[in-house]
């Protein structure tokens, strides 16, 4: 009880550092911003090794090329471009001041200014880049930034709180570590925006916490995202594709394909298609491992989805390759046909290597299953038949990807955000920018008292009332 006081005693104190540190600062140069991305930068480039080792640790098993694509590269990559931009991204953007003020000299600009102190809320499954990339908008609108990285994730926490200490000052850049009593502390700090990556269960005890400070959020959730493999696609090589983006990080990934909707003559087809493709990538001894499961607790649910599905009819399906049960926290690919809404994996986001696939004869079958829940964070279309330009008008999604997984996520210049159920709010290059901005307007009226010119004040004269009949003509 001692020690947890402590620690809420010293987020507060370091929230308040922080505070007081960037009321002396502003404004907040461009230097400044550009030598915070760069340590950021530096931070991850010089310890690259080490933080390999520490995320393999956690996981169990994980390669380092799996890390170096998922975490480390787009992490870099999120910070080059705001290097990069930042200078354009803060200019002051000209508005256009109701007529006539604009030709009398009144002019209207919006700067984006710092928010203050943002929160980070980190999850284990991207340690670094889910940290490192909404940091990277942070920092870029001149910010400061403390970080709860995940508890399942141990050892990578511990060495990325080590490693920002090296790197920023407290007063810029602040790390806390610890379980679920340390969370509930820091988001109910009187943060001046709080960025969560998780599931939506605890997004929305992020949000309750938040309102009681009146504390923005940004929700960065997941939920079942479809795909749809539409009529003219060639069925092996969308199999292709969809293994290896389910397979990618075990399926631990929020814009992971949840389920397939195939053409119902198709189906066999995929399924066969897809444990190939499987075989392909992991075979049983090949150089490619598998990323583990994080944790025994997280197996065990996604041991009792399939047992669930089993048990109600479905068929469940694996690689040849797989050598059944393991003592291990490994789990294969797992195709599940005959899936129905009475079943686990239809009603939870699966967050794994399992895979429904629902049969349909008609693309508005697919838009009125999908519409009829709550909003996915990604929606993904195989093949280009006309039947895609249906969705894409139809689905209220987070985002939408053609032919391809989880890309549309690492595109700086594209915003990354969820809708409903799997968020609110975006980041990513500008988007982030402006996310962790607050945009002020600034109003400088020109050199003639308009007001007065227009007999716009009391006791009004025959101009102001002559004016505002004009604005209320149709």
């Amino acid at each position: 009880m001692i020690e947890a006081q402590h620690m809420q005693t010293d987020m507060r104190t370091i929230l308040d550092s922080q505070k007081q540190a960037l009321l002396a600062e502003l404004p907040v140069s461009r230097e400044v911003r550009l030598d915070r991305l760069t340590r950021a930068i530096d931070l991850l480039v010089d310890h690259k090794d080490a933080l390999i080792d520490a995320i393999r640790q956690d996981y169990g098993q994980r390669t380092e090329e799996v890390t170096l694509v998922a975490d480390l590269v787009p992490s870099v990559q999120a910070l080059k471009h705001a290097r990069k931009n930042v200078k354009k991204w803060m200019k002051a953007e000209r508005r256009n001041p109701t007529f006539p003020l604009g030709v009398l000299g009144t002019k209207a600009t919006v700067e984006y200014r710092p928010k203050g102190v943002i929160g980070i809320i980190g999850p284990w499954n991207f340690p670094l880049n889910l940290i490192f990339a909404p940091l990277a908008g942070a920092l870029a609108a001149g910010n400061r930034v403390m970080i709860k990285p995940s508890e399942h994730v141990p050892v990578a926490s511990a060495l990325i709180q080590r490693l920002i200490a090296l790197y920023f000052q407290p007063e810029e850049v602040a790390v806390f570590t610890g379980g679920i009593d340390v969370s509930e502390r820091f988001v109910k700090l009187p943060l001046d925006h709080i960025f969560y990556t998780g599931s939506g269960a605890v997004g929305r005890l992020v949000m309750k916490a938040a309102a009681e400070n009146l504390t923005p959020v940004t929700l960065e959730l997941g939920g079942k995202s479809p795909t749809i493999i539409l009529p003219d696609q060639d069925i092996p090589q969308a199999a292709q594709v969809i293994a290896s983006a389910k397979m990618a990080n075990a399926g631990q990934i929020c814009v992971a394909p949840d389920y397939v909707f195939v053409p119902r003559t198709k189906v066999a087809d995929l399924t066969l298609s897809l444990l190939a493709a499987a075989d392909k990538f992991y075979p049983e001894g090949g150089e490619v491992a598998y990323t583990e499961i994080i944790n025994a607790q997280q197996k065990q649910r996604l041991e009792r989805y399939i047992a669930d599905a089993t048990a109600k009819g479905a068929t469940v399906a694996t690689p040849e390759s797989y050598g059944g049960p393991r003592q291990d926290n490994i789990l294969p690919l797992h195709i599940v046909t005959g899936a129905d809404d009475s079943m686990m994996v239809m009603q939870e986001e699966i967050f794994g290597p399992i895979l429904p696939l629902l049969p349909y004869d008609h693309i508005d079958e697919v838009i009125d299953y999908i519409t009829a829940r709550p909003r996915p964070l990604a929606t993904y279309m195989m093949g280009r038949g006309v039947e895609g330009k249906t969705v894409q008008d139809k689905v209220l999604s987070g985002g939408m990807a053609y032919d391809e997984f989880l890309l549309h996520v690492g595109q700086e210049d594209l915003p990354f955000g969820g809708t409903g159920g799997s968020g609110m709010g975006n980041y990513h290059g500008i988007d982030g920018f402006r996310t962790f901005s607050h945009a002020m307007a600034v109003f400088k009226r020109g050199p003639f008292d308009i007001l007065g010119l227009l007999q716009g004040r009391p006791p009004f004269g025959g101009r102001f009332k002559a004016y505002i009949k004009q604005e209320l003509r149709k």
